[in-house]
Protein backbone atom coordinates (compact mmCIF):
# COMPACT_ATOMS: atom_id res chain seq x y z
CA UNK A 1 0.00 0.00 0.00
CA UNK A 2 1.25 3.49 -0.85
CA UNK A 3 2.09 5.90 1.96
CA UNK A 4 -0.98 7.92 3.01
CA UNK A 5 -1.09 11.31 1.35
CA UNK A 6 -2.73 14.62 2.31
CA UNK A 7 -2.81 17.70 0.12
CA UNK A 8 -3.83 20.88 1.93
CA UNK A 9 -5.37 23.27 -0.58
CA UNK A 10 -5.44 26.89 0.44
CA UNK A 11 -4.91 30.35 -1.02
CA UNK A 12 -6.70 33.49 -2.03
CA UNK A 13 -10.47 33.52 -2.27
CA UNK A 14 -11.41 33.54 -5.94
CA UNK A 15 -8.15 31.90 -7.04
CA UNK A 16 -9.73 28.53 -7.83
CA UNK A 17 -9.90 26.45 -4.66
CA UNK A 18 -13.27 24.89 -5.52
CA UNK A 19 -12.14 23.97 -9.03
CA UNK A 20 -8.97 22.48 -7.58
CA UNK A 21 -11.01 20.40 -5.13
CA UNK A 22 -12.98 19.06 -8.10
CA UNK A 23 -9.76 17.97 -9.80
CA UNK A 24 -8.61 16.01 -6.77
CA UNK A 25 -12.04 14.44 -6.37
CA UNK A 26 -12.03 13.39 -10.03
CA UNK A 27 -8.81 11.42 -9.58
CA UNK A 28 -9.97 9.60 -6.47
CA UNK A 29 -8.94 11.76 -3.53
CA UNK A 30 -11.33 12.02 -0.58
CA UNK A 31 -12.01 15.78 -0.47
CA UNK A 32 -13.15 17.85 2.49
CA UNK A 33 -13.99 21.48 1.71
CA UNK A 34 -14.25 24.51 4.00
CA UNK A 35 -12.47 22.73 6.83
CA UNK A 36 -11.67 24.66 10.04
CA UNK A 37 -7.90 24.62 10.38
CA UNK A 38 -7.94 23.29 13.94
CA UNK A 39 -9.76 20.15 12.75
CA UNK A 40 -7.24 19.01 10.14
CA UNK A 41 -5.65 16.24 12.19
CA UNK A 42 -8.99 15.16 13.66
CA UNK A 43 -10.54 14.79 10.21
CA UNK A 44 -7.55 12.78 8.97
CA UNK A 45 -7.79 10.56 12.04
CA UNK A 46 -11.52 10.11 11.57
CA UNK A 47 -11.09 9.18 7.92
CA UNK A 48 -8.60 6.48 8.90
CA UNK A 49 -5.95 7.70 6.50
CA UNK A 50 -2.95 6.67 8.54
CA UNK A 51 -4.67 3.37 9.41
CA UNK A 52 -5.01 2.38 5.77
CA UNK A 53 -8.78 2.84 5.36
CA UNK A 54 -8.05 5.65 2.90
CA UNK A 55 -4.90 6.53 1.00
CA UNK A 56 -5.36 10.07 -0.32
CA UNK A 57 -7.14 13.15 0.97
CA UNK A 58 -7.36 16.77 -0.13
CA UNK A 59 -8.37 19.27 2.53
CA UNK A 60 -9.50 22.74 1.48
CA UNK A 61 -8.75 25.28 4.21
CA UNK A 62 -9.17 29.01 3.73
CA UNK A 63 -10.06 32.29 5.37
CA UNK A 64 -13.46 30.91 6.39
CA UNK A 65 -11.63 28.25 8.43
CA UNK A 66 -9.51 30.87 10.20
CA UNK A 67 -6.29 29.38 8.86
CA UNK A 68 -3.11 30.75 10.43
CA UNK A 69 0.51 29.84 9.87
CA UNK A 70 0.68 28.49 13.42
CA UNK A 71 -2.38 26.27 12.93
CA UNK A 72 -0.99 24.96 9.67
CA UNK A 73 2.42 24.19 11.18
CA UNK A 74 0.80 22.34 14.08
CA UNK A 75 -1.37 20.32 11.70
CA UNK A 76 1.62 19.41 9.50
CA UNK A 77 3.64 18.28 12.53
CA UNK A 78 0.72 16.14 13.64
CA UNK A 79 0.36 14.54 10.23
CA UNK A 80 4.08 13.91 9.88
CA UNK A 81 4.11 12.15 13.27
CA UNK A 82 1.47 9.80 11.87
CA UNK A 83 3.56 8.98 8.81
CA UNK A 84 1.34 10.96 6.45
CA UNK A 85 2.99 12.66 3.49
CA UNK A 86 1.75 16.23 3.12
CA UNK A 87 1.83 18.90 0.44
CA UNK A 88 0.59 22.45 0.86
CA UNK A 89 -0.82 23.80 -2.41
CA UNK A 90 -1.37 27.58 -2.47
CA UNK A 91 -3.56 29.13 -5.17
CA UNK A 92 -3.06 32.78 -6.07
CA UNK A 93 -4.05 35.38 -8.65
CA UNK A 94 -3.38 39.06 -9.06
CA UNK A 95 -5.69 41.52 -7.31
CA UNK A 96 -7.35 42.81 -10.48
CA UNK A 97 -8.28 39.28 -11.51
CA UNK A 98 -9.70 38.49 -8.07
CA UNK A 99 -11.79 41.68 -8.12
CA UNK A 100 -13.11 40.81 -11.59
CA UNK A 101 -14.01 37.25 -10.60
CA UNK A 102 -15.94 38.37 -7.53
CA UNK A 103 -17.76 41.06 -9.49
CA UNK A 104 -18.66 38.65 -12.29
CA UNK A 105 -19.97 35.95 -9.97
CA UNK A 106 -21.44 38.33 -7.36
CA UNK A 107 -20.06 36.11 -4.63
CA UNK A 108 -19.48 37.48 -1.13
CA UNK A 109 -15.86 37.72 -0.07
CA UNK A 110 -15.20 35.90 3.24
CA UNK A 111 -13.45 38.91 4.77
CA UNK A 112 -16.35 40.79 6.30
CA UNK A 113 -15.28 44.44 6.45
CA UNK A 114 -14.12 46.95 3.86
CA UNK A 115 -14.54 47.37 0.15
CA UNK A 116 -13.74 44.42 -2.10
CA UNK A 117 -10.21 45.59 -2.88
CA UNK A 118 -9.56 46.15 0.83
CA UNK A 119 -10.87 42.67 1.69
CA UNK A 120 -8.51 41.12 -0.85
CA UNK A 121 -5.59 43.11 0.56
CA UNK A 122 -6.46 42.01 4.10
CA UNK A 123 -6.63 38.36 3.09
CA UNK A 124 -3.36 38.61 1.17
CA UNK A 125 -1.58 39.98 4.23
CA UNK A 126 -2.95 37.17 6.39
CA UNK A 127 -1.64 34.58 3.94
CA UNK A 128 1.88 35.99 3.48
CA UNK A 129 3.65 33.47 5.72
CA UNK A 130 1.59 30.51 4.55
CA UNK A 131 2.23 31.38 0.91
CA UNK A 132 5.94 31.68 1.62
CA UNK A 133 6.05 28.20 3.16
CA UNK A 134 3.82 26.45 0.60
CA UNK A 135 5.24 23.49 -1.29
CA UNK A 136 3.52 24.41 -4.55
CA UNK A 137 2.15 27.79 -5.67
CA UNK A 138 -0.09 28.02 -8.73
CA UNK A 139 -0.94 31.45 -10.14
CA UNK A 140 -4.36 31.18 -11.79
CA UNK A 141 -4.46 34.74 -13.15
CA UNK A 142 -4.38 33.66 -16.79
CA UNK A 143 -5.80 30.15 -16.38
CA UNK A 144 -9.27 28.89 -17.22
CA UNK A 145 -10.61 25.76 -15.49
CA UNK A 146 -9.11 23.42 -18.10
CA UNK A 147 -5.67 25.01 -17.88
CA UNK A 148 -5.86 24.90 -14.08
CA UNK A 149 -6.61 21.19 -14.23
CA UNK A 150 -3.62 20.62 -16.48
CA UNK A 151 -1.36 22.64 -14.19
CA UNK A 152 -2.45 20.61 -11.17
CA UNK A 153 -2.01 17.34 -13.03
CA UNK A 154 1.49 18.38 -14.02
CA UNK A 155 2.37 19.36 -10.45
CA UNK A 156 1.10 16.04 -9.09
CA UNK A 157 2.02 13.87 -12.07
CA UNK A 158 3.68 11.26 -9.84
CA UNK A 159 0.61 11.02 -7.62
CA UNK A 160 -2.30 11.02 -10.05
CA UNK A 161 -3.28 7.88 -11.95
CA UNK A 162 -2.84 7.90 -15.70
CA UNK A 163 -5.84 9.46 -17.37
CA UNK A 164 -7.34 8.86 -20.74
CA UNK A 165 -6.45 11.59 -23.22
CA UNK A 166 -9.39 13.93 -23.75
CA UNK A 167 -9.71 16.09 -26.84
CA UNK A 168 -12.30 18.84 -27.19
CA UNK A 169 -13.01 20.06 -30.72
CA UNK A 170 -14.82 23.36 -31.13
CA UNK A 171 -16.04 24.95 -34.32
CA UNK A 172 -16.38 28.72 -34.30
CA UNK A 173 -16.78 31.79 -36.49
CA UNK A 174 -13.96 34.32 -36.70
CA UNK A 175 -16.50 37.14 -36.88
CA UNK A 176 -17.30 36.49 -33.21
CA UNK A 177 -13.68 36.14 -32.20
CA UNK A 178 -11.30 33.29 -31.54
CA UNK A 179 -12.01 31.09 -28.49
CA UNK A 180 -9.88 32.19 -25.54
CA UNK A 181 -8.38 28.76 -24.94
CA UNK A 182 -7.27 26.73 -27.94
CA UNK A 183 -4.20 24.49 -28.13
CA UNK A 184 -4.38 23.92 -31.88
CA UNK A 185 -6.37 26.10 -34.28
CA UNK A 186 -7.17 25.59 -37.97
CA UNK A 187 -8.59 28.30 -40.23
CA UNK A 188 -10.74 26.71 -42.96
CA UNK A 189 -11.77 29.92 -44.71
CA UNK A 190 -9.64 28.83 -47.68
CA UNK A 191 -12.50 26.52 -48.74
CA UNK A 192 -15.50 27.62 -50.86
CA UNK A 193 -18.21 29.04 -48.62
CA UNK A 194 -21.62 27.31 -48.68
CA UNK A 195 -23.12 30.59 -47.50
CA UNK A 196 -22.99 31.79 -51.11
CA UNK A 197 -24.97 28.79 -52.38
CA UNK A 198 -28.62 29.87 -51.95
CA UNK A 199 -30.02 26.42 -51.18
CA UNK A 200 -27.27 25.74 -48.61
CA UNK A 201 -27.27 29.11 -46.86
CA UNK A 202 -30.10 28.33 -44.37
CA UNK A 203 -28.59 24.94 -43.52
CA UNK A 204 -25.63 24.09 -41.27
CA UNK A 205 -22.61 21.84 -41.48
CA UNK A 206 -24.61 19.14 -39.71
CA UNK A 207 -26.94 18.83 -42.69
CA UNK A 208 -25.92 16.22 -45.25
CA UNK A 209 -26.12 18.65 -48.17
CA UNK A 210 -23.66 21.09 -46.59
CA UNK A 211 -21.41 18.33 -45.29
CA UNK A 212 -21.22 16.75 -48.75
CA UNK A 213 -20.54 20.12 -50.37
CA UNK A 214 -17.67 20.83 -47.97
CA UNK A 215 -16.10 17.37 -48.05
CA UNK A 216 -16.34 17.06 -51.82
CA UNK A 217 -13.96 19.98 -52.27
CA UNK A 218 -10.54 18.62 -53.35
CA UNK A 219 -8.78 20.84 -50.82
CA UNK A 220 -10.97 19.50 -48.02
CA UNK A 221 -9.67 15.97 -48.39
CA UNK A 222 -6.08 17.19 -48.62
CA UNK A 223 -6.63 19.31 -45.51
CA UNK A 224 -8.07 16.36 -43.57
CA UNK A 225 -5.19 14.13 -44.65
CA UNK A 226 -2.67 16.72 -43.45
CA UNK A 227 -4.49 17.28 -40.15
CA UNK A 228 -4.78 13.53 -39.60
CA UNK A 229 -1.05 13.08 -40.12
CA UNK A 230 -0.28 15.95 -37.74
CA UNK A 231 -2.57 14.66 -34.99
CA UNK A 232 -1.28 11.12 -35.37
CA UNK A 233 2.17 12.58 -34.71
CA UNK A 234 1.24 15.03 -31.95
CA UNK A 235 -1.25 13.21 -29.73
CA UNK A 236 1.02 10.43 -28.43
CA UNK A 237 3.80 12.97 -27.87
CA UNK A 238 1.49 15.24 -25.91
CA UNK A 239 0.45 12.23 -23.84
CA UNK A 240 4.09 11.27 -23.22
CA UNK A 241 4.68 14.76 -21.81
CA UNK A 242 1.78 14.37 -19.38
CA UNK A 243 -0.76 16.41 -21.33
CA UNK A 244 -4.15 14.75 -20.99
CA UNK A 245 -6.41 17.53 -22.26
CA UNK A 246 -6.21 19.07 -25.74
CA UNK A 247 -8.48 21.69 -27.31
CA UNK A 248 -8.71 22.04 -31.08
CA UNK A 249 -10.44 25.00 -32.71
CA UNK A 250 -11.80 24.89 -36.28
CA UNK A 251 -12.78 28.31 -37.57
CA UNK A 252 -14.59 29.68 -40.61
CA UNK A 253 -16.24 33.04 -41.17
CA UNK A 254 -19.49 32.58 -39.28
CA UNK A 255 -19.14 29.18 -37.66
CA UNK A 256 -22.17 27.51 -39.29
CA UNK A 257 -21.01 25.59 -42.35
CA UNK A 258 -17.40 24.72 -43.11
CA UNK A 259 -16.02 24.65 -39.59
CA UNK A 260 -18.96 22.56 -38.33
CA UNK A 261 -18.66 19.90 -41.03
CA UNK A 262 -14.89 19.65 -40.63
CA UNK A 263 -14.97 19.62 -36.83
CA UNK A 264 -17.31 16.63 -36.94
CA UNK A 265 -15.08 14.89 -39.48
CA UNK A 266 -11.92 15.51 -37.46
CA UNK A 267 -13.70 14.16 -34.39
CA UNK A 268 -14.38 10.92 -36.23
CA UNK A 269 -10.75 10.74 -37.36
CA UNK A 270 -9.44 11.17 -33.81
CA UNK A 271 -11.84 8.56 -32.42
CA UNK A 272 -10.29 6.09 -34.85
CA UNK A 273 -6.82 6.72 -33.38
CA UNK A 274 -7.59 4.69 -30.24
CA UNK A 275 -8.15 5.28 -26.52
CA UNK A 276 -9.12 8.94 -26.69
CA UNK A 277 -12.21 10.66 -25.30
CA UNK A 278 -13.51 13.10 -27.91
CA UNK A 279 -16.11 15.82 -27.44
CA UNK A 280 -17.33 18.19 -30.16
CA UNK A 281 -19.10 21.51 -29.72
CA UNK A 282 -20.24 24.14 -32.20
CA UNK A 283 -20.06 27.57 -30.60
CA UNK A 284 -21.71 29.61 -33.33
CA UNK A 285 -24.04 27.08 -34.93
CA UNK A 286 -27.12 29.22 -34.29
CA UNK A 287 -25.62 32.32 -35.93
CA UNK A 288 -26.65 33.45 -39.41
CA UNK A 289 -23.89 33.44 -42.00
CA UNK A 290 -20.84 31.28 -42.50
Amino acid sequence: MADPRVVIVTGMSGAGRSQTADVFEDVGYFVVDNLPSNLITQVVDGAGLHEGRREQMALVVDTRGQLTAEDLEAALLGLHSRGVRTTVLFLDADDATLVRRFEETRRTHPVLTGRLAEKIATERRSFEEIRGNADIIIDTTDLDVHQLRRRIEQAFSNEFPERQMRIDIQSFGFKRGVPRVVDLMFDVRFLPNPHWVPELRPLTGRDDAVRDYVLEQPDSMEFLDQVGTMLHFLIPRYAAEGKSYLTIGIGCTGGRHRSVALADEIGRMITDLGDIEVSISHRDLADAGS
